[in-house]
């Protein structure tokens, strides 16, 4: 199943079917340990749509999105590349393997956009990249209850000039997207999950990567539990879970630039550059 935050409500998808659910309290609604199970049970009341009204917005309310990196081999050989000048490469060498993963504050909501708005790079960087992140929808008890397509905008230039200036590379307006939905599920997903990656430029592809859920060394569970360590969340979390999709050190966003990331049974998320 699927669930849509609209300007005229909640709207599900559930075989190929839409339901309009007249319900303004998301955060009620979707911090909710038996989420799947509330859904199940509503459906069948609901009144059928024929279509979405508008681009969906951003499937959060009051949640705050944190996110996790070094995740996946190719982002640890892409950090030790852009921070190897500043001689912070070991840094990322040890987070990888450490039992403890690297976990920081991405953003509150007014600086997330949603599919089909604009993200943002900074206009004291030089090197800028998106990064494709399967991203956990937690609920405030730390339970997994779905998924969605998350953009982490990243300026590599400001990170790997020191590592001490992660927050400016990642925190800024429209720093960040998620949606268009999240998909619900009672199921773990399955390992061959694949997320894909295309910018394009001029209407034509300039860059394209795909990689495999199953390639990240921590499971979701491990990273959620460290994000929920010392923190409460009242209202839920979003967490990314790092990036396995890493343009290399001759390839820069450009405003105007197309970037399309997808996610098997999830969906497909899209945005420009401002």
């Amino acid at each position: 199943m699927k669930v849509y935050k609209t300007k005229s409500g909640i709207v599900i998808k559930n075989n190929n079917k839409l339901y309009q659910l007249n319900e303004d309290n998301w955060d009620g609604f979707i911090n909710d340990d038996n989420l799947f199970q509330k859904i199940g049970s509503l459906v069948s009341s609901l009144p059928v749509i024929d279509t979405i009204e508008g681009d969906p917005l951003p499937p959060m309310g009051n949640q705050e999105l944190w996110a996790c990196g070094v995740t996946y081999l190719r982002s640890k050989v892409g950090r030790q590349e852009e921070s190897k000048l500043s001689g912070g490469a070991d840094f990322y060498a040890k987070v990888y393997e450490a039992e403890r993963p690297e976990v920081f504050f991405k953003s509150t909501p007014h600086r997330i956009v949603g599919h089909k708005d604009k993200v943002n790079i900074r206009k004291d960087s030089t090197w800028d990249v998106p990064e494709p992140e399967l991203t956990l929808v937690v609920t405030s008890s730390g339970k997994i209850v779905g998924y969605t397509v998350g953009n982490d905008m990243s300026s590599r230039s400001i990170e790997g000039e020191n590592p001490l200036y992660l927050p400016q590379a990642k925190t800024y307006d429209a720093c960040a997207a998620v949606g268009p939905c999240i998909y619900v599920t009672d199921k773990p997903l399955d390992a061959n999950t694949k997320i894909r990656l295309e910018i394009s430029r001029d209407e034509k592809k300039v860059f394209e990567g795909i990689v495999g859920i199953n390639q990240m060394k921590r499971t979701p569970e491990e990273l959620v539990s460290f994000v929920y360590r010392e923190c409460s969340f009242p209202n839920g979390c979003l967490v990314m879970t790092g990036t396995g999709i890493v343009p290399g050190s001759d390839f820069t966003l450009q405003s105007g630039d197309e970037i399309k990331i997808s996610i098997d049974n999830i969906g497909t998320l899209i945005n420009t550059v401002r």
